[in-house]
């Protein structure tokens, strides 16, 4: 037994720690908000990248939303030497927990998703215990990803495409809004940002699925995207990552006519909307649009967080039985509500009035700040924090 008080240790865009009591309140809300699902319908469901952001949601939806068994994959640090586990081996170790009360099965298998090693570890789960799939969700963010076939390591980066550019952003070690300037990446990080975060490895996992016979007749894969305004563009859409995104895309439709040829289903890519997240905190310039779009957002009525999200997405799109509206080029979009003109031309008002001054008032930057650390479970209403905890969690 380990039980200590733990307090957050911010660094700018990371926490070194977590908070095992926050991290499960955090899933219990999720889970709640998931039940307002039909209870039935999906069978069993792998979700690759399933500990944090929109795998944990959808991990938690098709579970308590839709009566499915899951397995998850993931790469999260355990508790150990009295130190905190990663936020995502305590959502999931909850998680483990409500699908024993609930009757589900949930395995989680915390190695590299990318490598071949897992495939084969994943696909023995599935055939021992599970059986034919019904549904792929793949939801993985790395900065890195070590090529299977040849033991190299790829890089992503979060730069430009042929210009450098300069634009606002906030500070988040001091909270500030300054002006960034970011170099435009090379040939080669363009190359290397798009093998980590492009299509590449979400097509090695439904081929391994269809090689081994385990993917159900109308088996529905989905995997998540982002485009975003103009004033996010240069950073996101049209720089590196958005490059892997469009791999990404195009990789969606090669699944499509695989799985329609093998077992009569389909792959779409989500385009989801801008939200808090491990991975949205770390991209210079998303903070401060976040933070304006939250306010906006919700002085409109419409305002969304990562769960409400996925409910929606399941419900009127990837959900049994849902048929999925897409865009010109085959796209879901639940960044609809995001994109709205009238939603983007506020914020192309407030966008240049920025500054520290106003951050709250014209922003609603503590609203971004309560968002960041709620992901490492610290500032969760009805969680004593002066209380020492047990930080020794399993997922089993």
């Amino acid at each position: 037994m380990a039980e200590m008080v733990i307090e957050p240790r911010i660094r700018g865009f990371l926490c070194l720690t977590s908070h095992p009591e926050g991290c499960a309140a955090n899933v219990r809300a999720q889970a709640e908000l998931a039940k307002a699902g039909p209870g039935t319908g999906l069978k069993n469901v792998l979700v690759i990248g399933s500990s944090t952001g929109f795998g944990l949601s959808s991990l938690l939806t098709s579970m308590f939303g839709y009566g499915a068994d899951v397995l998850g994959i993931c790469f999260e640090k355990p508790p150990a030497d009295n130190k905190p586990a990663s936020p995502g081996y305590y959502n999931l170790a909850e998680a483990h927990v409500m699908a024993k009360e609930a009757g589900r099965r949930l395995e989680t298998i915390n190695a590299d998703a990318f490598s071949h090693e897992v495939k084969a570890q994943a696909i023995a789960a599935l055939k021992e215990r599970y059986g034919k799939i019904d549904m792929v969700v793949y939801s993985l963010a790395s900065p890195k990803r070590k090529d299977p076939n040849s033991d190299t390591l790829w890089s992503s980066v979060l730069k430009p495409v042929d210009k450098l550019h300069v634009s606002k952003t906030v500070d988040l070690r001091h909270e500030v809004v300054e002006e960034i300037t970011i170099p435009p990446a090379s040939e080669q990080e363009v190359f290397e940002t798009e093998r980590v975060m492009g299509g590449d490895d979400w097509k090695m996992w439904i081929e391994a699925l269809r090689d081994a016979d385990l993917l159900a007749e109308g088996c529905r894969s989905v995997a998540y995207s982002y485009i975003g305004p103009q004033v996010t563009y240069p950073i996101y859409r049209s720089g590196t990552i958005g490059g892997a995104k469009e791999h990404l895309e195009a990789t969606a439709k090669d699944l499509s006519a695989l799985m329609a040829e093998h077992c009569k289903g389909e792959a779409w890519v989500s385009v989801n909307k801008a939200l808090v997240t491990q991975a949205s905190s770390a991209i210079p310039v998303v903070p401060l649009y976040i933070s304006i779009l939250y306010k906006v957002m919700k002085a409109a009525g419409n305002h969304e967080e990562t769960m409400e999200q996925i409910v929606r997405l399941f419900r009127d799109h990837i959900g049994p039985g849902q048929t999925p509206t897409l865009d010109d080029k085959g796209r879901i979009r639940v960044d609809d509500w995001e994109m709205l003109p009238e939603i983007q031309a506020q914020i192309e008002e407030l966008w240049p009035q920025a500054s520290t001054e106003n951050l709250e008032d014209l922003c609603e930057f503590s609203a971004f700040r309560t968002g960041f650390r709620r992901l490492f479970g610290f500032e969760v209403p009805g969680v004593d924090y002066s209380k020492p905890t047990e930080v020794m969690r399993e997922l089993v």
